[in-house]
């Protein structure tokens, strides 16, 4: 998946969370934690290949935040792209509510 196709992703998910529950920030959380999740496991296992000899055991408490396994750019984008575009419209959601209740 692309950035556009995380995007969506991610306000389908809260849309989802958001009109069942109208709880939209615990969709935004869903969602965000999902593609954060995401990353996480792949930067691990990057870091495992290149640095941890192949084994998870090797693998530090850190090794996630080893800026060496965050190389491109797309990889901080599939996951902050989501929280971009689904804390405005938990934001909003939240706004629209106050104001009507």
């Amino acid at each position: 998946m692309n950035l556009i196709e995380h995007a969506i992703v991610a306000l389908v998910i809260q849309a989802l969370i958001g009109l069942t529950t109208r709880n939209w920030w615990a969709g935004a959380a869903l969602a965000c934690g999902y593609f954060i999740g995401r990353e996480v496991a792949q930067a691990e296992y990057r870091w495992i290949e290149q640095f941890g000899s192949g084994l998870r055991a090797n693998l530090p408490w850190w090794g996630i935040f080893d800026g060496r396994v965050w190389p491109k750019v797309d990889q901080w984008a599939d996951w902050i792209g989501p929280i971009v575009v689904t804390v405005p419209v938990a934001w909003v959601a939240q706004r629209r509510r106050q104001i009507r209740p």
